[in-house]
């Protein structure tokens, strides 16, 4: 994205502060702008889902959209921190999907298993989900910007450049924070550091 469409999302963003509810036609050119980079954003969250999974890229762009601009309560600072909060709208989007799953009408907690010579034990992709997000929520009360860190780089896509933007710290400090918490996971999860 080059920088006057950049400073133009800052801008109907700021007017949206301003204005304390989402304009139509505001609303609908920010979705223009940003909609390339947050179909990105998507396509990288859902690429450590399972291959089977029901929501998809699109669904999860509108999802997240329209819960940001509904929300007035966010005072918008510049592109950077929209897309940082869009990662974070489509992480809780995907594990809220992942525990409605988890507790269907039909067997809840319980897995379905085919009794054939070919058995397989191991995880469903939804727990793994569930599981980072439980280990991320004791990190965060650790160190909140490091869980930050992990939420913009394995959620959102984000290079460490563009984290370092959104959180307002040095690329530096992204990299020893994205140590730091790549460590702490591993650890946490039961395997090796990413």
């Amino acid at each position: 994205m080059s920088d006057r469409p950049r400073t133009e999302v800052t801008r109907i963003l700021l007017d949206l502060n301003a204005q304390g509810v989402a304009a139509p036609k505001a609303t609908e050119r920010l979705f223009e702008l940003v909609y390339g980079e947050l179909r990105a954003l998507a396509g990288s969250a859902m690429r450590r889902e399972r291959s089977e999974h029901t929501l998809q890229p699109t669904a999860l762009v509108h999802e997240a959209f329209l819960k940001l601009v509904g929300e007035t309560a966010i005072p918008w600072q510049n592109r950077a921190h929209f897309m940082a909060i869009a990662a974070r709208a489509m992480r809780q989007i995907l594990i809220d999907h992942a525990r409605r799953r988890q507790t269907e009408k039909r067997g809840g907690g319980w897995e379905r298993v085919t009794l054939d010579d070919d058995l397989r034990f191991g995880r469903a992709p939804d727990q793994d989900v569930l599981e980072l997000e439980d280990a991320l929520a004791r990190f965060a009360a650790l160190d909140e910007r490091a869980a930050r860190v992990v939420e913009l780089r394995v959620f959102g896509g984000m290079t460490v450049e563009e984290s370092a933007v959104a959180l307002g710290v040095s690329a530096r400090t992204v990299d020893n924070d994205w140590s730091v918490a790549r460590l702490w996971l591993a650890r946490e999860l039961g395997g090796e550091p990413a």
